[in-house]
């Protein structure tokens, strides 16, 4: 990993990270506004998108939208002067990879930018379906299907999904999800595991005779047939 695009409107934040980063080793570039930024993402490949939300003529948001709507496979770390879990999982749930709030210091930014580097370089190849019961799970394709039905799952919802299929040996603790599927820890009270554990529980077990998702009480969450 070492082409960074920055997109930010405010100079000093873009002079602040460019400078930071080239003296890491990095190679930067960046855009002003959103439509800029969406150009060159366009146009040129890069390893890291910083992105900042609030942006002239397009938002943030959006701007990650269109860059996973193109498959564009940047990573994508956004930055947001608020500090919610509901700003987090929107900008999450649309396709960014990790998310920092401004204030930040810059051995944060390296720290972000290295547990992305290391989640990429451990991740498998696509590989064969996973099956568990009558889930079914192909990584290939982006589907998921329960009792032959297709069910519509967020990019985050598949790859928490993915996670628990792929270690029903094992008891998943929040921490352990939290490093697996954001890369990096929230604030201990975050709520946001347990978000998205209620919400694939109402796409994969509601009106079905066999849960699959499983609370192990102070652990974490197993899937599984049976406890």
């Amino acid at each position: 990993m070492n082409k960074i695009l920055i997109i930010e409107d405010e100079i000093q934040i873009i002079n602040f990270l460019k400078n930071g980063l080239k003296s890491a080793g990095y190679f930067v570039e960046y855009a002003t506004n959103g439509n800029e930024g969406l150009n060159l993402a366009s146009k040129n490949f890069y390893d890291l998108i910083i992105l900042d939300i609030i942006l002239p003529d397009l938002n943030g948001l959006e701007v990650c939208r269109k860059i996973k709507d193109a498959k564009i496979k940047s990573l994508i770390i956004m930055l947001t002067a608020k500090d919610t879990t509901e700003d987090k999982i929107k900008g999450l749930e649309i396709g960014a990879d990790d998310y920092l709030v401004k204030p930040f210091s810059f051995l944060e930014l390296l720290a972000r930018i290295k547990a992305l580097q290391r989640r990429v370089n451990n991740t498998p190849s696509p590989d064969e379906k996973l099956i568990i019961a009558d889930l079914e799970l192909d990584p290939n394709s982006f589907s998921v299907k329960r009792n032959g039905k297709t069910l519509k799952l967020s990019a985050t919802e598949f790859k928490f999904l993915k996670f628990l299929m792929e270690n029903t040996d094992k008891v998943a603790s929040k921490a352990m999800i939290l490093e697996k599927i954001w890369g990096y820890n929230f604030l201990p009270e975050t709520n946001i595991v347990e978000v998205y554990i209620n919400s694939l529980r109402e796409k994969i077990d509601k009106n079905q005779a066999t849960p699959l998702i499983h609370t192990i009480h102070g652990i974490g969450y197993r899937l599984c047939e049976e406890i």
